[in-house]
């Protein structure tokens, strides 16, 4: 199968992104608040021990409950996630402990500025939307927003006109899923900046990807490969994934998140659907398990579960509740998104109990292909489903929970 992208978009940029609006008398179920309560517990004290005995590092994921420092990596994308929790933990921790790890944020961000302008990946959304876009919310300073702008003209500098996509790291002809969790530093540039050109390119490559590599049922394939010289889309592929015609879950949160995200900058309507799509296909496929093997297609997989899916997962199902009109469907998925959490507070997924667990979450995977970081803990997952629980507990308090 070949095709050609050629889509052309009349691409604007809102002036400011979509709020969330979760239906009106939508309320937190009150265990949540305990669940919450643990989950900051043990963020606390497993961030305070990586920062005190592995200063200035950023490991990926662990190896038998140990942070693997200097292990081998696919590629440089994870320096924000460790920086972005603790900015969250200098907001949730206990009051004694909220000047230090706003001390550790502020540090752990400069560690990674230089990377602003590192052309060489697709991934400084994660660096930097974690990490200097808190600052700048934290703060007002503009050039910590400047930093978030510079690496987002940096994610649109990677465009093809042949093809209308930003590649991945990987190679030139080759599109992952994963940069939909990425393109909004683009979008954001576009919307600071006012470069409509900037907001086209961004539009083109989130269009691509939905034509490409999104399927019929709201699946999401982990790859495209597409002809360099003329932009043809060739087929759709995978690197970590079960099989190329698989369902790595993943991958799926990577869609429902970002073509979330995406229609908050935008208003494109097409968009939203892309993400209610993927939205409906992962409870489709994981109903009251909550929380997917690595990849849906593989049978009787070894591992049942990678927490790292479900808490990006969470985070996307939290926002689309505030997006969609459709009041049932906004209760479906905020509920979900709760109950993924409160499914993540469990003595079998937080590593509460366990003192010598390093990470959060326990059974997330990095890559099982390569081996890489195979039911641990993973620096993404423990991300998001503290990130998540933040948001929810905005909106309980907001409420007066």
């Amino acid at each position: 199968m070949t095709a050609t992208a050629t889509t052309t978009t009349a691409a604007t940029v809102l002036p400011a992104i979509l709020p969330l609006t979760l239906p009106t008398g939508y309320e937190v179920p009150s265990a949540f608040r305990e669940a919450a309560s643990k989950a900051w517990r043990t963020a606390s004290a497993k961030l305070s021990r990586l920062t005190t005995q592995h200063p200035d590092r950023f490991p990926l994921y662990t190896e038998e409950g140990k942070w693997v420092v200097d292990g081998e990596a696919w590629t440089n994308w994870c320096e924000g996630f460790l920086g972005g929790q603790l900015w969250m933990l200098s907001r949730r921790a206990g009051s004694a402990e909220q000047a230090r790890f706003l001390s550790a944020a502020e540090h752990y961000s400069e560690l990674i500025e230089h990377r602003k302008t590192d052309d060489t990946v697709h991934d400084l959304g994660f660096l930097f939307w974690s990490t200097y876009r808190r600052w700048f919310e934290a703060t007002g300073d503009t050039t910590k927003r400047d930093v978030v702008v510079e690496a987002g003209r940096t994610t649109a500098s990677r465009y093809r006109e042949a093809g209308k996509y930003m590649p991945s790291f990987r190679r030139p002809d080759s599109l992952f899923i994963d940069i939909m969790m990425n393109i909004h530093m683009a979008l954001y540039a576009a919307q600071q900046t006012g470069d409509q050109d900037m907001a086209r390119k961004a539009v083109d490559h989130c269009l691509t990807t939905r034509r490409f590599l999104m399927r019929g049922d709201g699946s999401a394939s982990h790859e495209g490969m597409f002809d360099v010289e003329t932009g043809a889309f060739l087929k759709q592929t995978t690197q970590q994934g079960y099989s190329d015609d698989g369902s790595w879950a993943r991958g799926q949160a990577w869609a429902l998140y970002g073509f979330g995200t995406v229609y908050r900058f935008t208003g494109d309507r097409r968009f939203l659907e892309t993400a209610i799509a993927a939205a409906d296909f992962y409870i489709e496929k994981t109903g009251e398990r909550l929380v997917p093997p690595n990849d849906w297609e593989e049978p009787a997989p070894v591992r049942r579960y990678e927490t790292s899916a479900a808490a990006a997962a969470a985070g996307g199902f939290w926002q689309l509740a505030g997006l969609v009109q459709d009041r049932t469907k906004a209760r479906i998925y905020a509920d979900y998104a709760v109950n993924i959490l409160t499914r993540l507070t469990g003595d079998d997924f937080l590593a509460t109990r366990d003192e010598d667990w390093e990470g959060v979450l326990k059974h997330g995977s990095y890559h099982e292909g390569k081996d890489l970081g195979v039911d641990e803990s993973v620096m993404w997952g423990d991300y998001w489903f503290l990130d998540t629980v933040d948001q929810v507990q905005q909106f309980d308090e907001a409420q007066g929970g």
